[in-house]
C-alpha cells in the first residue's frame, strides 16, 4: 500500500474537519456525484439508525453523517448522555457501508455545514415531516431538497436504554 493509499484509507476511518469535507465534496461534485447529508446523535446504534442511514444513502451517490459532539448531546439529552463518546460513535458509523464520511458538530443545528457543503439532499428520519425539519428553510434557500427517510419511528435510543435498565 502506498503512502497516498494509506492516508486515504485512514481518512475513511476518522471524522473529517469541514475543510477536508469541503475538498471531498468539491472533488466528487466535479465527477457529477450527488451528496446526501444527514445528522443526529447516533448515541447507541440500533436498527432504526441503520434503516434510516441506508435510506438516506439511497437518495444519492454518497452520504455524509454529521454527529452531535459530546457536549451538544449532553445539552440536548441530559448529563448521562452520550453513552459512547463522539470518536467512538464516528468510528461505528464509518464502519457502515452506507456512510462515506462523518463530521462532528457542536452547534444546535447543522445550518453552517449545510451552507458550506450545500448537499443536493438533506435527509432526516421519520420522526420528522417535510414541514418540521428545522433546517428546511436553509436547504430550500440554496436549492436543495429535504427527504424524510427510514422506517416508522419504532426504535429509539431512549427506549433501548430504558429497556436495558429494566432488566436489572
Amino acid at each position: 500500500m502506498s503512502v497516498a493509499d494509506e492516508s486515504t484509507s485512514l481518512s475513511q476511518h476518522r471524522p473529517l474537519n469541514l475543510d477536508e469535507l469541503t475538498a471531498k465534496v468539491e472533488q466528487r461534485r466535479r465527477r457529477g456525484e450527488r451528496l446526501v447529508l444527514t445528522n443526529g446523535c447516533f448515541d447507541l446504534l440500533h436498527v432504526g439508525h441503520i434503516r434510516s442511514l441506508e435510506a438516506a444513502r439511497a437518495q444519492g451517490d454518497y452520504l455524509i453523517v454529521c454527529i452531535n459532539s459530546d457536549a451538544s448531546v449532553r445539552a440536548a439529552k441530559g448529563p448521562d448522555r452520550p453513552i459512547f463518546p463522539e470518536l467512538e460513535r464516528a468510528e461505528l458509523l464509518l464502519a457502515l457501508r452506507a456512510v462515506d464520511y462523518v463530521y462532528i458538530f457542536s452547534e444546535p443545528t447543522v445550518d453552517r455545514v449545510l451552507l458550506a457543503l450545500r448537499p443536493e439532499v438533506y435527509a432526516k428520519g421519520t420522526d420528522y415531516t417535510q414541514d418540521s425539519v428545522p433546517e428546511r428553510a436553509v436547504v430550500k434557500a440554496y436549492g436543495g431538497e429535504v427527504a424524510v427517510v427510514g422506517d416508522p419511528k419504532d426504535h429509539s435510543t431512549k427506549s433501548l436504554i430504558e429497556r436495558i435498565l429494566s432488566l436489572r
